[in-house]
């Protein structure tokens, strides 16, 4: 359990219903520094990887893209995110800010910081585009120096900017792109100068990352430099999502460097969402006077827009809109005071007031709490009984030492005796209680290695007795054997790779909509056109591989239905026939069904109007109840004591 990684909030998945408290959600801000050689081989335009693209670019390009996509993306979905370009190798030297004559006194030959690391601002999203697009005077800044640049030298730059602008960030990475895989092969002392820079870095905290890219006539070898300076594995680092965790295989050095930018890209885009932890340090109680500390996550979760505030697009430019929310009453239009607000309660046709402290107990069932109150083999448990997303736990050490190893032995108990824990749990304070089924997740790998889904443990809120509905009763038939066999080809057909869906390939289109909106007007671009909708079928691709077997299924079908037509002519029900096609004596022969509706409605209405005033509502069921009120153009939405209350306000005004 400790050697594994945090969980982390990456996916998307079900909405909660009730309101969150947002200040209890701990973000984890994430500081990147992309450091680019500049030479000759690095400008030098190569052809694309990618078949479909066969236009030529050069790795500085690819590089500074992926720079600038990341930079556009984490504005938005991670606004406290610091993120910074450092160009080395450059004729041109800068390190300091012209608004910050502070760091005028340090020197780093050929090093040019292009974006301090920062919050990212509109205008420097719009400088590092016109770097990439070869716009005005920002190509000159590529102009490569005639002498090899210190790796020790850059290091260290990196170090100084990590150590003045994010000296307190729980993730700090600086992200190496270059084609050099021995920058100082007959210099022993400036190779130990790097080594010793770059264990500067790891001991304040930063992660290096390597995207090396292959020459045409050479293949980049990381064994002559880059592996006394890159760590394989960074335990100062537990948080990296695992599309950056050293370890991956996606990120060895035999890999070529554009193609782990784009695959870097990728990744992120799909996962652009914050890690935060839904509660921490929460006592979970196995038996009296015995706790231990575990933080809760809420791994599936709906990804919506995030409103930080209105923006009015009616002037010249857009502008944030302040607003003032006033309450007015109805009969006089005078503004409400908020002290003359009062919250109350119907009951019995009386409106029973409450003041705030005494609203605030009426929701206090206890302290947040998970108290294990029994155990259950785990066949007992429904797969329809999750009906809420559940809540991912995983073991803190903050409040009770040891907290781990406990946590550890229960979770392999669970796993191994095949058996949930039912929990009595209060996510937060002034929240209902519900009771849980607390399940034991095991560790999930993709197919290079990297953890997925950490181990821990699942709480799944159980339904009551009033959220389970019973299924309605069909009288379907069973389709015939022929048709069963043919449609299961036609499902083998159409099966992903591999037999498994991957969401985090597909993005929310609606919401990468809604970002590239916010995206257009803060960066003066032209609004797109359409969205880019990933989750449209392909189709030319569903009718290459499965269109043929439709088509036979579709003959099958007429065949089946022929047979069925002959021998059952008047039951058969596999097609409606419309009403055009009735005969005037079915017509006839229907008219009858409105009287039995008829009187049907009057029954209704003497029962409910005899079970009023013998004052017995309750024994009425709810279909009864929803009926009267419908008839009588009143909601027939709730629970039944809603429906009782409603019919008899309806009875008492009539």
């Amino acid at each position: 359990m400790a050697d594994s990684n945090p969980p982390r909030d990456d996916e998307v998945g079900e909405e909660e219903e009730e309101e969150i408290d947002e200040s209890n959600y701990k973000s984890v801000k994430d500081a990147v520094l992309f450091a680019i050689e500049v030479s000759d081989s690095m400008l030098a335009p190569r052809p694309s990887a990618d078949p479909k693209k066969p236009v030529e670019e050069s790795p500085v390009t690819a590089a500074l893209k992926c720079a600038y996509h990341l930079m556009q993306q984490r504005i938005i979905s991670n606004p406290q995110d610091m993120m910074g370009v450092l160009l080395y190798g450059t004729q041109a030297s800068k390190f300091y800010d012209e608004d910050e004559g502070s760091r005028g006194d340090l020197s780093y030959p050929n090093c040019y910081l292009f974006t301090d690391l920062d919050i990212p601002s509109a205008q420097e999203v719009k400088d590092l585009r016109a770097l990439v697009d070869d716009e005005g005077e920002a190509r000159e800044i590529l102009v490569p120096a005639e002498k090899q640049v210190s790796m020790a030298n850059v290091l260290f730059c990196a170090n100084q900017i990590f150590t003045s602008k994010a000296p307190n960030f729980l993730s700090r990475r600086l992200f190496i792109v270059t084609d050099n895989d021995s920058p100082h092969t007959q210099d022993k002392a400036l190779r130990s100068a790097a080594t010793v820079r770059a264990k500067d870095l790891y001991d304040l905290g930063v992660t290096i990352e390597l995207f090396p890219i292959s020459q045409p006539e050479h293949e980049f070898d990381s064994s002559k430099f880059y592996d006394d300076i890159i760590y394989k594995i960074s335990p100062n680092d537990p948080d990296a999502p695992a599309y950056l965790q050293p370890d991956s295989k996606a990120s060895t050095a035999t890999g070529d460097g554009i193609s782990l930018l784009n695959t870097l890209l990728s990744s992120v885009n799909s996962r652009s969402v914050p890690r935060r932890t839904h509660f921490s340090n929460m006592p979970l109680e196995l038996g009296p006077n015995l706790k231990i500390s575990v933080s809760g996550y809420i791994l599936f979760r709906r990804q919506a827009p995030a409103r930080n505030c209105y923006v009015w697009l009616g002037g010249e430019k857009p502008e944030i809109v302040k607003g003032v929310t006033t309450q007015i009453a109805d009969d006089t239009a005078r503004t409400v005071e908020k002290w003359e607000i009062r919250k109350a309660y119907k009951f019995g046709g009386d409106q029973v007031v409450f003041t705030p402290e005494e609203q605030k107990e009426l929701k206090n069932f206890g302290d947040p709490v998970i108290r294990i109150i029994g155990f259950k083999p785990a066949s007992a448990l429904p797969f329809w009984a999750n009906m809420k997303h559940p809540y991912f736990i995983y073991p803190s050490e903050e409040d009770y030492v040891g907290s781990t190893r406990v946590f550890s032995a229960l979770h392999q108990t669970l796993l191994r005796q095949k058996k949930i824990a039912l929990v009595w749990f209060i996510p937060r304070r002034a929240a209902s209680p519900v009771l849980g089924a607390m399940i034991a997740g095991e560790e999930k790998v993709d197919e290079n290695g990297v953890q997925k889904y950490p181990p821990g443990m699942w709480i799944v809120p159980l339904p009551y007795a009033d959220d389970v509905r019973q299924n309605p009763e069909t009288t379907l038939n069973v389709a015939p054997e022929p048709l069963i066999d043919q449609m299961r080809v036609i499902v083998q057909q159409l099966q992903l790779p591999k037999a498994c869906y991957e969401p985090l390939k597909y993005p929310n289109p609606s919401l990468q909509w809604h970002y590239r909106i916010l995206q257009a007007l803060a960066l003066d671009e032209d609004l797109p056109e359409k969205p880019e909708d990933k989750t449209v079928p392909k189709y030319r691709q569903i009718d290459k591989r499965a269109g043929d077997y439709v088509l036979s299924w579709a003959d099958e079908l007429e065949k089946q239905y022929a047979t069925i037509a002959v021998e059952k002519p008047a039951s058969s029900t596999l097609v409606k026939r419309g009403a055009k096609n009735r005969a005037p004596e079915d017509e006839a022969e229907s008219k009858p069904a409105k009287k039995v509706k008829v009187e049907a409605d009057n029954n209704i209405e003497e029962e409910v109007r005899r079970h009023y005033q013998k004052n017995n509502l309750s024994r009425l069921t709810v279909n009864i109840l929803k009926d009267f009120l419908t008839s009588h153009g009143r909601s027939g939405v709730g629970k039944k004591a809603d429906l009782i209350d409603r019919v008899e306000q309806f009875l008492e005004s009539g």
